[in-house]
C-alpha cells in the first residue's frame, strides 16, 4: 500500500521532457525513484537537464531526437529497445503549436504541428507496444489540452492535434487493455510554462484567461505532473481511456 502513489521502480520514457510541463514529470518521477528515459531536440539543453538530475542521484538517461519526424521517431524506438525488454510507462509530452487565423496557415506549418503533437504519439505509442505489454500493467498517458475540448484561441491545427489525442485515448485503452495498458490522457488549461509565456504577457489576455478560470490564477507544471503520476501508479489501476483535464475549472464554467 505504501507505493499506491508512487511511480517508483517504473521505467518510463518521456518525451519533451526537459521544459515546462514534461521537466515536472520528469522532477517528480525521478523524485519517487522511476528510471527514466527522456526525450529532447537540443542536446545542450539535453545534457544540463541530464546532468543535473544525476546529480540528485536519478536514474536517467537521454535521446536527442526530433518527434516530428520519421527518423527522430525510429531513433527512440530502437533506443529504448535496445536499453530495456519492457516499458512500465511512456508519457508523451512533445508538442509544438504556432498561432495564426485559420486562413494564415502554410501547408507546411499545419503538418509540422500535426505530425509533433498527433503522429508523433501514434508511432511512438503503437511500436512500443511490445515493450508496454511486457511490463503487464503499463500506462500511457497522452498530454493534450482543453484546447482540444474546447474553443480556444490557439489556432485550429493545434486544437485539432490534441482532439486527436483524445480520441487515441479511448481507442487504444480499449484495444489494449487484454494486453494490460492502461492508455490515459491528460488536458491542461493555461499552465505556466514557456510556451505560453509570450501569450499571457499581454496584460488584457492575461485577465481574460483568469477571468474565465473559476480558480482566477494560472496552473503550474507540478499540477499537470501530479495527475500524470497518478495515473501511472497504482493508485488508477482500474483507470484507463479517460481524459483528465487540470484546468481550474475553465471546462466546468460556461457562460
Amino acid at each position: 500500500m505504501s507505493n499506491l502513489f508512487s511511480v517508483g521502480g517504473k521505467r518510463a520514457l518521456v518525451t519533451g521532457g526537459t521544459r515546462g510541463i514534461g521537466r515536472a514529470i520528469c522532477d517528480l518521477f525521478l523524485a519517487q525513484g522511476a528510471e527514466l528515459m527522456v526525450v529532447a531536440r537540443t542536446v545542450d539543453e539535453l545534457q544540463q537537464r541530464l546532468s543535473d538530475w544525476r546529480d540528485l542521484g536519478g536514474k536517467v538517461e537521454g535521446i536527442v531526437a526530433d518527434v516530428s519526424t520519421s527518423e527522430g521517431r525510429w531513433h527512440i524506438i530502437h533506443s529504448v529497445r535496445a536499453h530495456w525488454d519492457r516499458l512500465d510507462v511512456f508519457v508523451n509530452c512533445a508538442g509544438t503549436n504556432i498561432r495564426k487565423k485559420s486562413v494564415d496557415y502554410s501547408i507546411e506549418e499545419f503538418r509540422h504541428i500535426l505530425d509533433t503533437n498527433a503522429t508523433a504519439a501514434f508511432e511512438l505509442t503503437r511500436h512500443l507496444h511490445a515493450l508496454l505489454a511486457a511490463a503487464h500493467g503499463a500506462s500511457v498517458v497522452l498530454i493534450g489540452s482543453t484546447a482540444g475540448l474546447s474553443t480556444v484561441p490557439t489556432g485550429a491545427p493545434y486544437a485539432m492535434s490534441k482532439a486527436a489525442l483524445d480520441q487515441l485515448t479511448r481507442y487504444l485503452a480499449v484495444e489494449w487493455a487484454q494486453d494490460g495498458i492502461r492508455v490515459n490522457s491528460v488536458a491542461p488549461w493555461y499552465i505556466r510554462t514557456p510556451l505560453v509565456e509570450g501569450v499571457l504577457a499581454n496584460r488584457a489576455y492575461y485577465d481574460t484567461v483568469l477571468s474565465r478560470t473559476p480558480m482566477g490564477r494560472i496552473g503550474e507544471p507540478i499540477e499537470v505532473a501530479a495527475v500524470t503520476a497518478f495515473l501511472c501508479a497504482s493508485a488508477a489501476s482500474f483507470v484507463t481511456g479517460q481524459t483528465i483535464a487540470v484546468d481550474g475549472g475553465f471546462l466546468a464554467k460556461g457562460m
